[in-house]
């Protein structure tokens, strides 16, 4: 009739009660007529003893001692206060002294990869010539892999991210919203789509949910957003692009000014990244201890800056480009660099955009017609979000189709949405793994994508 405990749980004031623990064996080490158990359950373990005595015979000790690594067992015993502080244990006050221990489902006694090899710094294995495991070794590998405390602390927090995303917008009015992932036409116009057959004709996924945000817009939903899978066939073997990736995706329309939605979408990031500070330490503490960071620094409000302010910046550090000149990789890395240097931040906005490096529908500045009423947003100098107030008349959107090269038969659907009335609108695009991955200063996306597909990477 014992009730099953969490590891977390097992703490000073559970001492000297009796429990049931289902947990891995994550180490075990025999010594005389005692064996050493290390328990574990997502990033949180405890160490338990076997020892010879009334509740455990020679051959319990020896059975202990013998259950494969990553084996799932469920052990009863009482917990007790630790003679001293328990190293390599998340619960190093306590320590739990087994009375009975049932194996539930054993581990092959080989393992693709040690798990404390996976949680490894990379600078302390080059430093004392221990082993770390290499990328494409956890990706092969990825259900063992996500065993890691580390692995379960960026995942857990990834979740919090998506869960502080909805609950922040729900807060300001927003609706959730579906939309297809299987739609007739490239979404943004563009070649990057992939083709799939449906029935006896072809069909393409879902580059973005813009379309359906929009017409959700012209139906009077007046905000909403998505959270949803996001296609992009673009043959980038970067450390920040995947062919599939999670889209928490905003649009909404505006009364007077396209920085409604601006501040609206900072705001949410910022919510965002308070609600990571207040409820996800353990998570960031677990994290940089394999991968040390900087704690992510933001200001309220948000730091705005123009384009052109941008571009002057990166020339007075010696870089030359033109006033129309998309940011390179490069170059978003640096600005990133000195934006943190003179204003102290991770998270800036980058506002007023050259209209030529922009998508068809992005509406022009009325009052300069280089620039357009379009933004990005960063985190530690990487683009993270992608927006802009959309062109809601039919006339012009039709115009700059055309001035693009653009197959008007291709986006008639999506010039006809509007036809019957729109209010203006603007909106965007986040990376939930791009989000991730920066926050927590990781260096590869796929760090942060739980299954990542990218131009070579199809399985698992």
């Amino acid at each position: 009739d014992r009730v099953l405990v969490r590891i977390k749980d097992l703490t000073l004031e559970k001492a000297d009660e009796e429990v049931w623990v289902r947990g891995r064996i994550h180490t075990s080490r025999a010594k005389g007529k005692q064996c050493f158990l290390v328990l574990r359950q997502q990033q949180f373990n405890i160490q338990a003893l076997v020892a010879v005595g009334q509740h455990a015979s020679k051959q319990m000790v020896k059975f202990a001692a013998n259950i494969t690594k990553e084996s799932i067992v469920d052990v009863e015993g009482v917990v007790r206060k630790a003679y001293q502080k328990i190293g390599g244990c998340t619960q190093q006050d306590v320590e739990l002294h087994v009375q009975r221990i049932y194996v539930i489902s054993s581990a092959e006694p080989r393992l693709p990869l040690q798990l404390d090899d996976a949680v490894r710094p990379e600078v302390e294995g080059e430093e004392d010539g221990r082993a770390t495991v290499n990328q494409d070794t956890r990706l092969d590998n990825r259900i063992i892999d996500l065993r890691t405390s580390t692995s379960q602390a960026i995942f857990c927090l990834q979740s919090g991210i998506c869960q502080l995303f909805r609950e922040t917008l729900i807060r300001k009015g927003f609706v959730e919203i579906q939309t297809p992932k299987i739609i007739s036409a490239a979404s943004e116009g563009g070649a990057n789509v992939f083709t799939v057959s449906y029935f006896k004709t072809s069909a393409y996924l879902a580059q973005s949910p813009q379309l359906y945000k929009q017409m959700c817009i012209c139906a009077d939903f007046e905000k909403v957003f998505c959270v949803g899978p996001v296609f992009r066939a673009e043959d980038s073997n970067t450390h920040r692009h995947l062919t599939e990736f999670v889209g928490l995706d905003i649009e909404m329309a505006f009364n007077y000014h396209y920085h409604e939605v601006v501040d609206e979408i900072a705001d949410t990031l910022v919510q965002i990244f308070k609600g990571l500070q207040e409820r996800f330490q353990t998570e960031i503490q677990t994290v940089s201890k394999q991968f040390p960071c900087e704690p992510f620094k933001f200001l309220e409000p948000t730091l705005r800056l123009e384009y052109r302010e941008g571009v002057a910046m990166l020339r007075e550090a010696g870089v030359e480009m033109g006033d129309e000149e998309d940011l390179s990789t490069p170059n978003e890395k640096l600005l990133g660099r000195l934006v943190k240097e003179k204003y102290d931040t991770d998270f800036y906005i980058l506002d007023k955009y050259p209209l030529a490096v922009r998508p068809f529908y992005t509406m022009p500045d009325p009052a300069n017609p280089k620039t357009s009423n379009s933004y990005d947003m960063f985190m530690r100098g990487e683009e993270i979000l992608s927006g802009a107030q959309r062109i809601h008349d039919p006339q012009l959107l039709t115009e700059r189709a055309k001035h693009h090269g653009i197959d008007l038969e291709k986006i008639k659907a999506y010039i006809d949405s509007f036809r019957f009335g729109a209010p203006p609108h603007a909106g965007g695009g986040i990376g939930l793994e791009r989000v991730t991955m920066l926050y927590l200063g990781l260096h590869n996306v796929r760090q942060t994508s739980m299954f990542p597909r990218d131009p070579k990477r199809l399985t698992p």
